[in-house]
């Protein structure tokens, strides 16, 4: 666990917790820039996305998200039309990610935990 108070990521109860754990885009800030402890990993493009990686959707655009499925299965070569998530804010597995209505996604690949 990583204990920085809004910047970390650990998770003790749903009342002393980091933002990162519910907060789609301080999950972003931290994953992406983490080089301490707990996971890290990088933005790619959606051929390189593989199951355990997270999605992340913006159904309104300008630069913010709103949602972070996990990506549990994927085609051969990876694109939007075969890649299916779970999710919990409405619970999904194995649902189609053009299921959802985006207007922008990132994919994020875990590349591993520091520990």
């Amino acid at each position: 666990m990583n204990y920085a108070p809004t910047y970390g990521w650990y998770y003790i109860s749903s009342y002393n917790r980091t933002p990162a754990w519910t907060g789609v885009n301080y999950l972003y800030d931290f994953i992406i820039h983490n080089n301490g402890t707990g996971p890290f990993a990088e933005i790619v493009d959606v051929k390189d996305a593989r199951p355990g990686d997270i999605t992340q959707l913006s159904f309104d655009g300008g630069g913010f998200f709103n949602h972070s499925p996990v990506i549990i299965q994927t085609g051969s070569v990876p694109g939007p039309d075969n890649i299916l998530v779970a999710a919990h804010t409405d619970d999904v597995d194995y649902y189609p990610l053009t299921g959802y209505d985006w207007v922008d996604i990132r994919f994020i690949h875990i590349l591993g935990v520091r520990v």
